[in-house]
């Protein structure tokens, strides 16, 4: 025989984790380490450093990795050292102080649901400002030790890592995340098993894995489908966030719903409210709608309980921003709901649809989300009534400003953002119960009594503590991808630490306006240029992979700050994360923010800005509209003078570039003698005391329970009482009226008074006879009055006038309205007609409306 030159089979490689041993004295690290408290406690950040300060840097702050990698000598000399073993000590004994608090259940308990998480820059599942502000308000709810889980995904890939070529042009990079080295843990079941969630697609199931990452005292479960156990097709499910197509994303939306409340159910959790953070898991109600029916109850019955129990956050201003599915695809995974919840497809596929009946229309999520929830809101004041607008269309015979949709102006975990120098100045100035009562602007007045030059020493600190941070993590990206040396070496030398710095970092989407400033670049040479008063511009940010003019602002940014007359004068950094914002939002000393109006829903980098002494220079847009205070930050009006984009665009930019001409830099170089401008430390304690401590993320917190959980779980406990007695006593009421509703109708009416035309101080009474068909007293009149010039939607609700019932003959009901005219004009009047129940907590809550003649 002949010999073959080689023959080898394939090897079966078998995964083999080796845990790193610490010593007994050290093994208390391993729960520190696994534990995200670590991220917004500085004395846990510093306890780090000391261990291996430049492995610390290697591994990019991650302790779990950090205590992998240190050699076993390392850790013995770490034994040794008295210094060192005091600080694990105190700051495990900190750790533990903090654990071994009970939580507090005389608060509502929730349950949240999002489908990203910011938590930390080494946990990489998130991509923005939803992810922020979800990472915040999970930290908060420890430190408010409420009784709160959270459901998301372990995303393989998170979101990119950002790189730009030569020429500027964006390029994403993917980088899969090595679990076991991540501060998570693997959720296993009483025989230590792994967990596994099967969730229902189509025919077939897709198997999830549970992680669990400890938030404090929060515990935040992550799906994850990207095991043997599922196909090629399944196992990208929770690969990256918002990746893939429409299919892809439906997928997702199914995984973070059904599957959460699944993953929940198979933990034995159950909460009293479930809080969708965004559309994305509206699902999460089709799943408990489905297991209330499997209990027995009817599905109008179910609802009732369901919306009882459920808030729907909506960060997003416009339509366009929210998931809609082609009807053929959302059947082609949700078509066996109908049959669980015994109603048709197009009643189900209806609770999608603004109009229900419309079969071209495509399922909304944030509309079944608005349907199965019993309240709504948005994330600032006027995102609050921009929403109420956005979703007029699901409560038909409700103007806009009389929907139910509220607000909760977002905040920021003030811990996290707050750079250390700051807390340990409020530590020293401030009232000792400052932590625990964030929200009190009493409190914060007392940094009127800082010293001036304690606030500037602060603020230089920082400024040149972000220089540093530049220069140490960008040299070597530069040197790679900028192509002559000598040309990064003088953009290094030319970053100022003196300089007025301005900041302009965020996602970046066209709305959001980056050029604005480039709109004249002669003048903004002229202002970054002037030897004696220096200005520097850093710009950050990420454009979706998808958004080509996203990507080419960045591109655009990149070229002129490449010219030599802006050469480390505006400056692009790239990648940026949560380690790096946490630098500008403290190290800047302006944070610019320029959206068109009025599609910043809320925004929170401004927020982190402002604890840190940072001034804000926005449009009267989002969060700042009601931040902003005379004297303690720059605003561009909020009304527009345009309706052209472009000559509005114009004239933003001309603004900014007077008020930093003649406002700003002046204030800022007004130096006394003693090398500080007193003015602008003035901005600086006005912003601090005036606005900060309102945009915590405890004050937010607080509102949500304040505003929505307490209420809801008050109800949700008297439907649910009794067998769910009063639940199935409104479900019943309503399928009543509902039968009923179109029987009902006017017996007489005297209304020609006002018909003919009214004067003001006069008295007018308007009476309906109406015919309830048997329901006892459950129907309502009022008078709706409109300023009568204006024109489509444009409104002017100028009244509404409710008549009070005065006399009952049998099933006819006689209603009486009063009305006197304060104001002359022409006007538009109408009597709607609606069912009323004290037990529903409002109007939208059962939408029928009828118009009277």
């Amino acid at each position: 025989m002949k010999i073959k030159a080689d023959y080898a089979n394939a090897p079966q490689w078998k995964e083999l984790t080796i845990k790193s041993r610490l010593p007994e004295q050290l093994k208390c690290l391993d729960e520190l380490a696994h534990n995200m408290w670590w991220a917004w406690n500085y004395e846990a950040c510093n306890l780090w450093k000391s261990l291996d300060e430049e492995l610390y840097e290697q591994v990019g702050h991650n302790p779990v990795m950090l205590l992998e990698r240190l050699s076993y000598e390392r850790k013995e000399t770490i034994v040794k050292n008295k210094t060192i073993m005091k600080k694990v000590k105190d700051v495990y004994a900190m750790f533990r102080t903090y654990m071994d608090v009970k939580p507090n259940y005389k608060r509502p308990s929730v349950a949240y649901f999002c489908m990203e998480y910011g938590l930390n820059q080494v946990l990489k599942i998130y991509s923005g400002g939803l992810g922020m502000l979800a990472g915040d308000y999970l930290k908060e709810a420890s430190d408010s030790n409420v009784d709160m889980c959270a459901v998301g995904f372990l995303y393989r890939y998170g979101y990119f890592k950002q790189s730009l070529s030569i020429d500027g042009q964006q390029i994403a990079n993917y980088e899969a995340q090595n679990f076991n080295s991540l501060p998570i843990e693997r959720q296993l079941d009483e025989n230590g098993n792994p967990i596994v969630i099967d969730v229902p697609y189509m025919n077939y199931q897709v198997h999830a894995y549970v992680w669990r990452v400890n938030v404090g005292r929060i515990k935040l479960y992550l799906l994850d489908t990207d095991n043997e156990m599922n196909s090629e097709f399944d196992k990208p499910i929770t690969h990256s966030l918002y990746g893939g197509d429409w299919e892809n994303r439906l997928k997702q939306e199914i995984l973070l719903g059904i599957g959460g409340i699944l993953m929940l159910k198979k933990l034995g959790i159950q909460k009293q409210i479930y809080h969708c953070n965004e559309g994305h898991a509206a699902l999460c109600n089709l799943q408990r709608l489905c297991d209330y029916v499997d209990d027995g109850l009817t599905f109008n019955q179910a609802m009732e309980l369901v919306r009882a129990s459920s808030l729907y956050t909506v960060h997003t201003p416009v339509p366009a921003g929210h998931d809609y599915f082609d009807e053929a695809l959302f059947g082609k995974y949700m078509g066996g709901y109908p049959e669980k919840l015994s109603i048709s497809w197009d009643e189900f596929i209806g609770m999608g649809r603004e109009n229900p009946d419309d079969h071209n229309e495509k399922f909304c999520l944030s509309t079944f989300a608005c349907n199965t929830c019993q309240e709504v809101n948005g994330v600032s004041k006027l995102h609050g009534w921009v929403s109420q607008k956005m979703f007029a269309p699901i409560w038909k015979g409700y103007y806009p400003e009389e929907n139910h949709v509220g607000y909760v102006t977002n905040g920021v975990h003030l811990p996290t953002w707050t750079a250390t120098e700051w807390r340990k100045l409020y530590a020293q100035y401030f009232d000792t119960s400052f932590m625990s009562d964030q929200s009190n602007e009493t409190i914060w007045h007392a940094i009127y009594n800082v010293p001036d030059n304690e606030i500037w020493d602060t603020r230089m600190a920082l400024k040149k503590k972000l220089v540093n941070y530049i220069r140490e993590k960008f040299t070597q990206t530069w040197l790679k991808n900028q192509g002559d040396p000598s040309r990064v070496v003088s953009l290094l030398e030319r970053i100022n630490p003196n300089a007025l710095m301005i900041g302009f970092c965020r996602r970046f989407a066209t709305y959001k306006r980056a050029h604005l400033l480039f709109t004249d670049l002669e003048r903004l040479s002229r202002i970054v240029n002037n030897p004696e008063r220096p200005v520097l511009f850093f710009f950050s940010g990420k454009a979706h992979p998808a958004d080509g003019a996203g990507q080419g602002l960045i591109q655009k940014i990149f070229e002129i700050s490449q010219r030599p007359e802006f050469l480390g004068k505006i400056i692009f950094l790239e990648d940026y994360d949560m380690q790096l914002a946490r630098r500008l939002v403290s190290g800047v000393d302006i944070w610019m923010n320029t959206p068109t109006r009025p599609l910043e829903a809320s925004g929170t980098s401004g927020e982190k800005a402002e604890m840190n002494g940072v001034v804000n220079l926005s449009v009267l847009d989002g969060w700042w509209v009601e931040g902003y205070r005379k004297d303690a930050g720059w605003a561009l009006p909020q009304e527009r003078t345009y309706s052209n984009q472009g000559y509005q665009d114009q004239l933003d930019a001309a603004t900014i570039y007077g008020l930093l001409e003649n406002d700003i830099i002046p204030l800022y170089y007004g130096k006394n003698k003693k090398g500080y401008s007193e003015g602008w430390i003035k901005v600086i304690k006005n912003s601090i005391a005036t606005i900060a401590p309102h945009y915590t993320m405890k004050r937010q917190l607080d509102d949500y329970y304040d505003k929505f959980y307490i209420k809801e779980a008050k109800r949700f406990v008297k439907l649910a009482a009794d067998d769910n007695r009063l639940a199935k006593d409104i479900a019943l009421w309503k399928e009543t009226v509902a039968e009923r509703w179109d029987a009902i109708h006017v017996v007489s009416k005297e209304d020609c008074c006002l018909a003919e035309g009214g004067e003001t101080g006069v008295t007018y009474t308007i009476k309906y006879v109406i015919d309830e068909q048997g329901l006892n007293d459950a129907i309502g009149l009022e008078l709706i009055v409109l300023k009568n010039d204006q024109s489509g939607d444009d409104h002017e609700l100028y009244t509404a006038c409710p008549f009070r019932k005065v006399a009952q003959d049998g099933n006819l009901y006689t209603f009486e309205a009063d009305i006197e005219p304060d104001d002359a004009g022409a006007f538009k009047y109408c009597v709607r007609m609606f069912p009323k129940n004290e037990a529903l907590p409002h109007r939208q809550d059962f939408c029928y409306v009828k118009w009277l003649d």
